[in-house]
């Protein structure tokens, strides 16, 4: 009785479509696109077929790919439609080239979430791999685009690893630098110690790592090469020399600990530019036993590595690059960009102050001046910016605590309300004051501060209706402006009172009717406005947005918005106080 042969994988009817397409596309485009051998299905369902490219009639530029008369490749059809197909080249010679991953893989769709569409057949990817060979052979690939390919073209991740975040410059040169725990879950990279428990930690430039990186310290130290570059220090920077700093660093840390260590890899297509950053680490095993070996022995000549060094599995952290050169801000072009080192004071950390406190944070403001007595409590929590942490807490502390969560290199002073006579200075100190505490005496408070001679600060009123909380007014005093804030908003009210397109903002200055607001608790509590935290959140989005396009050239006047669930028409309208 015989041994019965395991069934063979067939092709999915997407595969047999894809299939179907690619023979009749190489039957109309010969000899440009040649099936050089037959379809192979592995045990994982993946279909794989020789194809062969013509390539002796794309231009050539200096600096691009040399391609033979025709170029052969492996394309590999996935099981599932939902997942492009991947196309391999059976040898490592374009390695080193733009958008070429591990040496082989070429990466032909950047985000295929959104470039592949399974509707739409293999021409789309024979398209993408002529493109691919047509830019190689010319030379015109954006280095910008690559920007992993200095490490083999794929992310090097080690699950549960925690993430190194880097926002200092680093240079090309060798040095010495110092991660600290933050959190379980973060390690913060920087040129000295932030605290007694800080690690010694190398930063060693190499070229380029084309074929990626290892998992081992012997692979890492055969895949280093000698820098190419100009500086004779970074030219010596030889797999010995990652042995020797990984060692000087390890005796300088404690026993039993992991070892880090950063390479900083230059881009092959920009040497100049800031290098790549991959960061690594040692187990602690192995790190004990370089710690031994190095207290008998300069690293560099130890000859042999035991077996316990040699393959010591290296763990890949996943690496928040946050440095300036390097890293785009998401903002950047936005209107809240105009706070970006700005001083601001904020006066009523509520429904409206919390918000813009943050938005104001997150855009890069330096400094916050927050006033705010009143206590955080459980109540507030449906719309104002706090949580259950703060409840007990005075406002401006809890949202100072808040914010440094998300920026905690933001500089944030706790002020008393005005009209406290510290704050008589706060116009010529300040690039921004925000009255958000529909407080008269605020108001008046901020009225003097407007009449200041050589005022700095632009002045502002955030505030919104008290029905739906979905209106919202924006009441500004540009520097040179001596003309109270009551005033500009009394001008712009009388406007506004008058206009019969403008009946919807009417009641931003209409007294409140019964039912316009609301008592929170039983009892004598003070009235307050309807609103949740969706609608305040959009609101405050909506008169940041137009405080920050007004502080590019600030102009004094009234802007009035509607929230477009509210059908309210015009949604927009700018009110500007008359000069004289």
């Amino acid at each position: 009785m015989s041994k019965r042969k395991p069934p063979t994988a067939r092709p999915t009817g997407s595969q047999r479509r894809l299939l179907e397409e690619l023979t009749a596309l190489a039957a109309a485009h010969k000899p440009d696109l040649r099936l050089t051998g037959h379809p192979r299905t592995d045990a994982d369902g993946l279909v794989t077929i020789p194809v062969s490219v013509r390539t002796d009639t794309m231009p050539h530029a200096p600096g691009g790919l040399h391609l033979k008369d025709s170029e052969d490749f492996l394309l590999t059809l996935p099981a599932t439609p939902m997942l492009p197909p991947q196309v391999r080249t059976p040898h490592i010679r374009f390695a080193g080239t733009p958008h070429v991953l591990q040496g082989n893989r070429l990466c032909l769709y950047l985000d295929p979430a959104r470039e592949w569409d399974p509707a739409a057949g293999i021409a789309p990817v024979i398209n993408r791999l002529w493109q691919w060979l047509t830019d190689a052979a010319a030379g015109t690939f954006d280095p910008a685009t690559a920007l992993y390919h200095p490490v083999g073209g794929v992310l090097h991740h080690t699950p549960g690893t925690p993430t190194v975040v880097v926002r200092e410059p680093v240079s090309h040169r060798p040095t010495t630098a110092w991660l600290t725990q933050r959190t379980t879950d973060r390690l913060d990279l920087t040129s000295v110690p932030a605290d007694s428990h800080s690690h010694r930690t190398p930063i060693l430039p190499v070229d380029t790592l084309p074929l990626g990186a290892g998992s081992t310290l012997t692979e890492l130290l055969t895949l280093i090469h000698p820098a190419t570059a100009h500086d004779p220090q970074v030219a010596n920077a030889a797999p010995s020399a990652l042995l020797t700093a990984l060692a000087a660093s390890a005796l300088r840390n404690p026993d039993g600990t992991v070892q880090h260590f950063v390479l900083a890899v230059r881009h092959p297509a920009a040497p100049a530019a800031p290098p790549f950053l991959l960061a690594g680490r040692l187990p602690a095993q192995a790190a004990d036993t370089l710690r031994r070996l190095t207290r008998h022995a300069i690293p560099s000549r130890l000859g042999v590595l035991p077996d316990d060094l040699a393959h010591a599995p290296l763990a890949w952290c996943y690496l928040s690059d946050e440095r300036s050169e390097v890293t785009t801000r998401r903002d950047t072009l936005r209107p809240v960009r105009t706070f970006q080192d700005a001083h601001i004071h904020i006066w009523g950390c509520g429904g409206i102050g919390s918000w813009a406190a943050e938005m104001a944070v997150r855009a890069g403001a330096s400094h916050l001046t927050l006033s705010d007595p009143a206590r955080v409590t459980g109540g507030l929590l449906v719309r104002q910016n706090y949580t259950e942490e703060h409840i007990g807490m005075t406002k401006a502390t809890a949202l100072a605590s808040r914010l440094r969560t998300i920026r905690d290199d933001i500089r944030i002073d706790i002020a008393t309300p005005p009209p406290d006579p510290a704050l008589l200075t706060a116009a010529d100190d300040a690039d921004l004051i925000i009255d958000a505490t529909v407080s008269i005496t605020a108001g008046r408070f901020l009225d003097l501060l407007a009449q200041q001679p050589h005022r700095k600060a632009v002045l502002a009123q955030l505030a919104t209706d008290s029905l739906t909380a979905s209106l919202g007014i924006l009441t500004l005093a540009a520097p040179g402006t001596p003309t109270p804030l009551s005033a500009i908003d009394h001008t712009a009210g009388s406007h506004v009172l008058n206009d019969p397109s403008l009946e919807a903002y009417h009641a931003l200055w209409d007294e409140p009717v019964l039912g316009d607001e609301l008592r929170p608790t039983r009892g004598c509590s003070t009235p307050t406005f309807h609103g949740s935290a969706a609608d305040l959140m959009a609101t405050t989005a909506t008169l940041v947005n137009l405080l920050a396009t007004q502080m590019r050239h600030p102009v004094s006047g009234t802007h009035l918005c509607a929230q477009p669930h509210t059908g309210t028409s015009p949604a927009h309208r700018f009110i500007p106080h008359p000069t004289r």
